[in-house]
């Protein structure tokens, strides 16, 4: 069986709708188990509740489970262009992983939502595969034979490097049936590449 961890960080939900699309795409593939689970909170209780934060009791995911999958996808809000800081503190706790190459070969993956349509959205994901590659995994974009991405009558998210949505700068907007089904894609696709890549003896080209 091919192991896929779809981990998220979301506030206010819209990367959460993303998260749970990814899933099901992942899930589709026959012979694939599909864990979601959200990225830990580090923003306090009372300002969460005045920020309108939704509640969120999906399972939290730690960084040591990393090792145990096979694929690994990422979700983010944008924070001023680059990744949310409670995705890179996640990340930064995988020292140990990344010491002993517990994550070479396997596939990564990274999906965002922004406020605007020109807010950050491709360099948040750009730069979220940054560690990623430190971590020597091989990364998996949405490619264009994902053709909602080409839409020109409405504003979707999504690019070549991974699924999106727009949330708008109030938060107002909701992930589109495209968005969603660039999220599903990204999941299935993952999952197929994944499951190849899993059969290789990764350990033996170490130096």
């Amino acid at each position: 069986m091919t192991r896929i961890l779809v981990a998220y960080y979301s506030s206010y939900g819209h990367v959460r709708a993303l998260a749970q699309a990814e899933a099901e795409g992942a899930l589709s593939v026959p012979g694939t188990i599909v864990d979601l689970r959200r990225i830990p909170e580090t923003v306090p209780e009372a300002v969460r509740e005045a920020s309108g934060y939704v509640v969120d009791d999906t399972p939290p995911a730690s960084p040591g489970d990393l090792a145990g999958y096979d694929g690994i996808i990422l979700g983010t809000p944008t924070r001023f262009g680059m990744m949310a800081g409670q995705m890179k503190q996640f990340l930064d706790q995988a020292g140990g992983l990344w010491a002993r190459n517990a994550l070479v070969g396997k596939v990564g993956a990274v999906f965002a939502s922004t406020g605007s349509q020109h807010g950050g959205h491709e360099a948040t994901i750009l730069s979220a595969h940054v560690p990623l590659m430190h971590f020597g995994m091989v990364i998996v974009g949405l490619p264009y034979s994902f053709a909602g991405q080409t839409h020109r009558d409405s504003i979707v998210g999504g690019s070549p490097y991974g699924a999106g949505t727009i949330a708008g700068v109030d938060g107002s907007l909701h992930p589109t049936e495209i968005d969603l089904a660039g999220a599903r894609f990204q999941g299935a696709h993952v999952a197929r590449v994944a499951g190849r890549l899993a059969q290789e003896d990764w350990a033996r080209d170490a130096a």
